[in-house]
């Protein structure tokens, strides 16, 4: 019979489903794997997602709540945003090395 130390398993599970961090310069700011939030928040981003491919909608709304929701605190989420400004190309940026580094069964985004 197999037995695995539920720390082990802990680990396999960062290094597989682990965040993207975004360095701001003053701070690190943590997207959050999917896999990782809570089932409530990961129904908004589901719904979120689906307006984007919708053609016709706000894609600077849609992409800044989106990154809302996967940010590890509201605190982050806001200092990301603002250093994005108004910057459509960054945000797209954005959320696209995200949405790379998130996945299924491919290694974290994640920068040392």
């Amino acid at each position: 019979m197999s037995s695995f130390m539920l720390d082990d398993i802990r680990a396999a599970a960062e290094v597989k489903y682990g965040s993207t961090d975004i360095d701001l310069g003053t701070r690190v700011v943590k997207l959050l794997n999917p896999l990782r939030l809570p089932k409530k928040q990961r129904a908004a981003l589901i719904a979120v997602q689906e307006k984007l491919n919708a053609g016709d909608a706000d894609q600077e709304a849609l992409l800044s709540e989106a990154l809302s929701l996967v940010t590890e605190t509201p605190a982050a989420a806001q200092a990301l945003l603002a250093a994005i400004g108004d910057d459509l190309a960054v945000l797209v940026e954005v959320f696209s090395r995200y949405s790379e580094g998130t996945q299924v069964g491919e290694a974290s985004a994640s920068r040392d």
